[in-house]
């Protein structure tokens, strides 16, 4: 039986940062992975300039630019009809750094984990939760299965469910949903990408979206992004399904060859995901466990990292007292979360259902490079422009008139 005061169960890049900044706060944390790192995962791998600010307070910034790491200096959006825009984060606001950063999550993930380490959490690898313990009502901490089989309880004063889409603990606390438009994205490594830049890249269809991205080593990462009824033509074959998807866009056909898949496709959603209540008595959601919308901005990593600031800022106020951690404690963290990211979402609510009318994203796509705004929508999906500077209707109106 092991007791904390804090029990992060997820050790992705929300739950890594959940974990170093508790610990560095003087908790007692531990945190809980299914997995041994390094283990890959589906991503568009692609950072922002305000994701490495976070990276640096971590301490493992040099070490991920030394590994091969790819500098990004912006994005280029192509619309269904040919439209396209280039931003760029240096040509607009005050970013932590010129460029973002686009390299492995097996590089990434084990790079926190060991940073949760260093920082004094116990890391437990290869423990897969089972269920959550309850007493009087409250979340009480986790019951684990290690790798050999035997079951372990887990006693927290506050739980953390930082363990993703799927979230076991977003699913016991209640009220998770899965919303529209539902997509499900296939994501590979690709050796030898002609055309690749120092720039991201998304092709926008009537049917989804490729997103293509260097991320060091002569390899791309190459992501599809398609509606969730499609799953079922790629039964048997996801990488033929997605070559010959792939091969219907544009601007990329021709330019991923199966045999150049180095890493085969990795599938992942659906998307919009949704946990109406992100904090009970004793336990809250950061990160994927919290909410999942679209990846089509590349930022659910940034919002992983704030996410964990503003869950371990409430959970050093809650601990300060005695006993259990009530919900009433922990509604600040559910109002500044709200508050933080409320434009956030409503921008990528945009982007995705817009993705659905392709002749008025295509039209956008064209006005807001021709108004010279396009570092400006980068600089906001990049999260350090404040979303006002896109929801506001100068800007809204000039993307249609």
């Amino acid at each position: 039986m092991r007791r904390t005061d804090l029990l992060v169960l997820g050790a992705g890049p929300a739950g890594a940062a959940t974990a170093i900044r508790a610990a560095r706060a003087g908790l007692a944390v531990t945190l809980v992975d299914r997995a041994r790192f390094p283990r890959d995962k589906a991503c568009s791998e692609y950072m922002s300039p305000e994701t490495l600010r976070h990276l640096h307070a971590f301490g493992v910034l040099p070490a991920l630019e030394a590994s091969g790491g790819v500098a990004i200096a912006g994005t280029t959006v192509t619309g269904p009809r040919g439209s396209a825009l280039t931003g760029l984060f240096a040509g607009a606001g005050k970013p932590f750094r010129p460029t973002g950063l686009s390299l492995p999550r097996l590089v990434l993930d084990a790079a926190l984990v060991d940073a949760a380490r260093r920082a004094g959490a116990t890391v437990l690898e290869e423990h897969t939760v089972t269920d959550l313990l309850n007493e009087r009502g409250a979340v009480a901490g986790a019951a684990v299965r290690a790798g050999d089989g035997t079951v372990r309880l887990l006693h927290a004063r506050l739980t953390v469910g930082a363990d993703g889409l799927r979230s076991i603990v977003a699913r016991r606390i209640g009220h998770r949903r899965h919303g529209v438009p539902a997509r499900l994205a296939f994501v590979a490594h690709v050796a030898d990408v002609p055309g690749l830049t120092d720039r991201a890249e998304l092709h926008v269809t009537p049917e989804g979206y490729a997103g293509l991205n260097p991320i060091g080593g002569g390899l791309a990462n190459v992501a599809l992004v398609v509606p969730w009824h499609r799953a079922a033509e790629a039964r048997g074959g996801g990488l033929r399904f997605a070559i010959a998807a792939l091969d219907r866009i544009p601007g990329v056909r021709g330019r991923v060859r199966a045999d150049r898949v180095v890493r085969p496709f990795l599938v992942t959603g659906p998307f919009a995901a949704r946990s109406r209540r992100v904090v009970t008595e004793g336990a809250l959601l950061v990160g994927d466990a919290a909410e999942f919308f679209d990846p089509f901005t590349g930022e659910g990593i940034c919002a992983a990292f704030r996410g964990a600031e503003l869950a371990v800022e409430s959970a050093v106020a809650a601990l300060e007292t005695s006993g259990p951690v009530s919900a009433a404690q922990l509604s600040g963290y559910a109002a500044r979360r709200r508050a933080e990211f409320l434009g956030k979402w409503t921008i990528e609510r945009m982007i995705g259902w817009g993705m659905l009318a392709p002749a008025l994203f295509d039209r956008a796509i064209s006005r807001i490079d021709r108004r010279g705004w396009a570092d400006t929508l980068i600089g906001v999906t990049g999260d350090f422009i404040p979303p006002g500077a896109v929801l506001n209707p100068r800007f809204l109106a000039g993307m249609v008139w």
